[in-house]
């Protein structure tokens, strides 16, 4: 009798100590549904998802790695995702369109990394853009607003000087840069990267150096992550997501210091060849930046766009409940 008793005052004890350690998949166990788009944010994501691949996750990660951001708008807005990469004016646009009910921000994942790119030798400055055709994706995304702007504020009128030419996804823009040799495009990394080994693109202008120009010490915000507001509602909900962004901030800690494995893990996933990713990922400014850091940056990246443009935020300034607090 006394054995027995002991023996179940030993398993008693196994038992709390396993559900105090915490960190298992058993315990916090959410299923939470996960979009990025191929370039620097599923970059950024490549780690978490082999490790949720090799079951060494807190939740249970179901995620999609898409082409075109008009599956992840429909998705968000359908429930099918929980949580998406999405580029930061949108992520306002959709704000404002839901009334505040669709979605808040955690963080900022990747800063500037647009670039124009052209095998035109003529093309020195964004003021010798005057007359050509600009290819670009994503109608409505950053790349326009940002071309936009910047053509603006250097005396070109987006409307009249230039051709916006319009693609649904990056590497149909990538193609056309290299079936062309004359065109001139909007391109990421890593698809730049890309393009420099198919084509002979001799210039290349950062956007974000033109941004930083115009408006010193602010940083042209290319990419945020995104949360349904109705998927927090349950408190277990919030606390699996919590734990999702310690490990997406590793993930992204990861690809930053060890860009040999990272470029491996980019290359497993299809997101970029690994010799590209390789080359790409010190010019991709994957980053996590969140709380009141995060905050600052994006209120005043999005004010400057709602100054030129406010359709370009979807009419108004987001409120308080657009960021995401821990």
């Amino acid at each position: 009798m006394k054995k027995r008793i002991i023996s179940l005052f030993m398993l008693l004890v196994l038992m709390f100590s396993l559900t105090a350690c915490g960190g298992s998949k058993a315990e916090v166990g959410r299923d939470i549904n996960i979009a990025s788009l191929k370039g620097p944010t599923s970059m950024g994501l490549a780690k978490l998802y082999d490790d949720q691949d090799n079951e060494k996750t807190k939740n249970n990660y179901n995620y999609k790695i898409v082409n075109t951001l008009d599956e992840i708008v429909a998705g968000l807005s359908k429930g099918d995702f929980d949580i998406a990469a999405v580029p930061a004016n949108l992520a306002a646009v959709l704000y404002n369109k839901s009334e505040g009910n669709l979605l808040q921000v955690s963080n900022i994942n990747t800063l500037g990394v647009l670039y124009l790119a052209s095998a035109d030798d003529s093309i020195k400055d964004i003021k010798d853009l005057k007359g050509k055709t600009i290819i670009l994706s994503g109608k409505g995304a950053t790349p326009e607003y940002a071309i936009r702007y910047l053509l603006e504020k250097n005396g070109l009128d987006p409307n009249r000087d230039v051709v916006l030419s319009y693609k649904s996804e990056h590497t149909e823009v990538l193609q056309e840069l290299i079936n062309d040799n004359k065109s001139v495009a909007i391109l990421p990394e890593p698809f730049l990267t890309i393009a420099s080994k198919k084509a002979n693109i001799t210039n290349t202008i950062s956007l974000n150096d033109m941004w930083q120009e115009i408006n010193p010490g602010e940083n042209l915000i290319t990419g945020v992550l995104v949360v349904r507001k109705e998927f927090l509602k349950d408190k277990n909900n919030k606390m699996a997501f919590d734990a999702f962004l310690d490990e997406y901030k590793n993930s992204v800690n990861f690809t930053n210091d060890n860009i040999e494995e990272a470029a491996k893990l980019i290359g497993k996933y299809d997101i970029v060849k690994e010799e590209v990713a390789l080359e790409a990922i010190p010019n991709c400014n994957i980053v996590y930046i969140d709380s009141d850091e995060m905050k600052d940056q994006l209120e005043s990246y999005l004010t400057t766009l709602y100054v030129e443009d406010p359709n370009s935020i979807g009419g108004a300034m987001p409120d308080d409940e657009f960021y995401y607090k821990k």
